[in-house]
Parts: C-alpha cells; structure tokens; sequence
C-alpha cells in the first residue's frame, strides 16, 4: 500500500476506533491520523511535508461541515495539486448532501457508514484497494 497517512475527520470517538480497528483486521500498515474537525485537519494539510494517502471525512462535523472543509480543500492551489483522494463516509446520506459533493466539488466517493463491522471493513478494503492500484497525479 503506498505509505502515507491515512487521514480521517471524524468527531465521533467510537466510529474513529471502528476505523483504528477495522484498518488493523486489514493489516493496513498506513498510519491514522485521526483528526476530530475539519480546523484541525486543514491545518494538518497546509502545514505538514507528508503526501496523505487518503481522506475519509464525516459530512455532519462541528465547526465546519465536511462539504465545507472540501470546498476550502478545492480552493487551495496547493492542496489541490497535492490531489490527495478525498471519500466522504458519513451516517448522513441524504440525495442533497451527495448531489453537492459530485456536482460541486472534487470528490472520489462518497460512502454511507453500516452498522456490521464486516460490512464496514468491506467498504474500506474496497475503498483502499482502488487508491492502490489507481494511476493519479501524488503516484509518479
């Protein structure tokens, strides 16, 4: 898998450690960096030298929600040439949040959270077998 961090907005501790949890099942060797909102993520993104290997960001957050966190991302030259995937994976799945995502920012994916962990650890393995094996600009 390629090495960089796996970069994860969520403000609810329990769904962080069903990712912790989920992500060591997968014997995924990438570090989480688990941030509770989107200030401290985007402060992690401008300031640090890692290339992240993939965000997994909640819509509904405090402080700033996650279509808002996006929008800030796609509207910075140097986040955006970074092209770090971007998956939304949220409880909060309504036809609205999803048309904004697609039609007005530069997401990857945008996935409703289950309740069966088997189920939860499907959707990352899927998620992150994709980015993986996937040619885009942070892979040359």
């Amino acid at each position: 898998m390629k090495s960089g961090p796996i970069i994860l907005i969520e403000d609810d501790i329990d769904d962080q450690k069903i990712m912790e949890e989920a992500l060591g099942e997968l014997n995924v060797d990438n570090r989480l960096i688990w941030f509770p909102n989107c200030k401290a993520a985007m402060h992690y993104l401008q300031t640090t030298e890692d290339q992240p290997f993939i965000i997994f960001c909640d819509v509904n957050l405090p402080v700033q929600t996650g279509i808002e966190f996006k929008k800030e991302i796609d509207e910075d030259p140097v986040l955006r040439r970074k092209s770090i995937p971007f998956v939304f994976y949220s409880t909060s799945v309504d036809q609205w949040v999803i048309n904004e995502a697609y039609t007005n920012l530069t997401i990857q994916g945008f996935f409703k959270k289950h309740h069966n962990f088997e189920e939860i650890k499907n959707i990352i393995r899927l998620i992150l077998d994709y980015w993986k094996a996937c040619k885009h600009p942070n892979t040359f």
